[in-house]
């Protein structure tokens, strides 16, 4: 869409009485492959065209989407949206911008999948299912798959917004099966960055494939933990996505403003341990959930949500933002232009601390050592969560002894932030998707290893 053509049919919406209008247009090339059972299951790729179409009135909002370019098209969109608008008599000229600007690209990009094609991911989906078969003749099911999208959009809105933007990610995906008879247990890795395929080369595959194929080989032979309310320490990496989710999602705005939190009007409260500081940060180079800009066109930062227990700030988009009265944080994420954008997490993670994992591990007489993290559920308004262990392992007097499996963490994140009494300091950033009222949008979990006074632990 050109600039001429946008300032054109956002003018309608401020003629329907809208207070803001804004255009996201999105063309987003991706493609898979995917090598299961020692050979290529499947390969796709495509492109998307869209435009998606928001209007507010105040803070209420009312948003299409349309494939077609067409100005007459557009118009009849932003006038069937204005038919479920509140009465309002206002009509302004907007503040329209005279030039396209195009986003200063933060993040590198040195192959384009564009340009290199399917061919170049294959010698490293088989080199991963070599590795993993080498462990054990248990290992009987190999799935790799690599997956990337190269996006340009352009934001356009009726305070003098034009910009471009272009965004590429790739990502690495292994699932490993290990089988003795009818039991089976499975382990995965799944590596991303806003990167192009030069991000391959930075993997080393031999050994993100054997610590993946050993995982499930050791969980194989483990028997299954009684639970419990006991002490946990939980590893870094991939761990946090029970911050992210449990505590994450109830800092956005977007609950906030809906009542759905548990931590709504408590801005300046110790809200967790005097150890623990959380960040939102949008600005890691080349992270996977990093952006030079966000979804409303407002440039990312670095967010600290809790610092030392007490909490700072919440993460915001243009509504939440006015709603709840605090500043906008560079927040506001969509899937895709299907999508109105909300306030969601970026690159998320608990920061670094003092404590080593011997020491966490040395002051429990009797818990659990979780160093891996599986799937789970979560409730973001209550902040009660349910997620499983993929990798445990007992700890009995201050050691680290057989491994178990079966383990299941239960809690609510308000209630646990303030039981956590040791901070690592080996923080690591793991890649994942997350999904809510906005789609699903690619970003970052983290910490380092952390011990937990006690939680709920379920077992078999």
């Amino acid at each position: 869409m050109e600039l001429e053509l946008a300032n054109k049919v956002m003018q309608v919406g401020l003629d329907c009485g809208a207070t803001f209008v804004e255009l996201f247009v999105e063309e987003t090339r991706d493609s898979s492959l995917l090598f299961k059972d020692q050979k290529v299951e499947s390969a796709a790729a495509g492109t998307e065209f869209g435009i998606g179409v928001r209007l507010l009135y105040g803070t209420q909002v009312l948003y299409a989407h349309t494939s077609s370019e067409k100005e007459g098209d557009i118009i009849s969109i932003i006038k069937k949206l204005a038919l479920a608008a509140p009465s309002m008599e206002q009509k302004t000229q907007g503040d329209f911008a005279n030039s396209l600007v195009k986003v200063n690209q933060l993040h590198p990009v040195e192959l384009d999948p564009r340009q290199s094609g399917q061919a170049y991911k294959l010698d490293f989906l088989k080199e991963a299912d070599s590795w993993c078969r080498k462990e054990s003749d248990k290992i009987n099911q190999v799935s790799v798959s690599v997956s990337d999208a190269v996006s340009t959009i352009r934001i356009f809105n009726t305070e003098g917004l034009a910009l471009e933007d272009f965004r590429t990610r790739t990502r690495f995906n292994l699932n490993v099966t290990a089988a003795d008879g009818n039991d089976r247990i499975g382990s995965h890795a799944a590596p991303g960055a806003l990167r192009g395929y030069e991000f391959l080369n930075t993997l080393d595959i031999k050994e993100l494939s054997q610590d993946t194929a050993q995982r499930a080989l050791k969980m194989l032979t483990a028997g299954y933990i009684s639970g419990g309310q006991i002490p946990v320490v939980m590893g870094n990496g991939f761990g946090g996505v029970i911050f992210h989710e449990a505590c994450g999602h109830p800092l956005e705005t977007e609950s906030i403003r809906r009542k759905a939190s548990p931590f709504c009007d408590k801005l300046g409260e110790k809200i967790a341990h005097e150890s623990v500081t959380a960040i939102d940060d949008g600005t890691f180079t080349n992270e996977w959930g990093s952006l030079n800009i966000d979804d409303e066109g407002m440039p990312v930062q670095k967010t600290t949500l809790i610092e030392n227990g007490i909490l700072k700030s919440y993460m915001s988009d243009r509504v939440g933002a006015t709603e709840v009265d605090v500043p906008r944080t560079g927040s506001a994420r969509r899937e895709s232009y299907k999508y109105a954008p909300v306030s969601r997490m970026r690159n998320t993670y608990i920061a670094e601390g003092k404590s080593s994992v011997e020491e966490m591990i040395g002051s429990i007489d009797e818990g659990l050592y979780a160093p891996k993290m599986g799937g789970g559920s979560v409730n973001p308004a209550t902040g009660e969560f349910n997620f499983s262990v993929e990798e445990g392992y007992h700890i009995k007097n201050g050691k680290i002894t057989e491994p178990v499996r079966g383990a299941t963490l239960i809690g609510k994140g308000h209630e646990v932030l303030p039981k956590i009494s040791m901070v690592g300091n080996d923080l690591k950033l793991a890649a994942g998707m997350c999904g809510a009222s906005s789609g699903s949008v690619p970003v970052t979990v983290g910490q380092p290893s952390l011990k937990v006074e006690s939680i709920l632990v379920g077992g078999r």
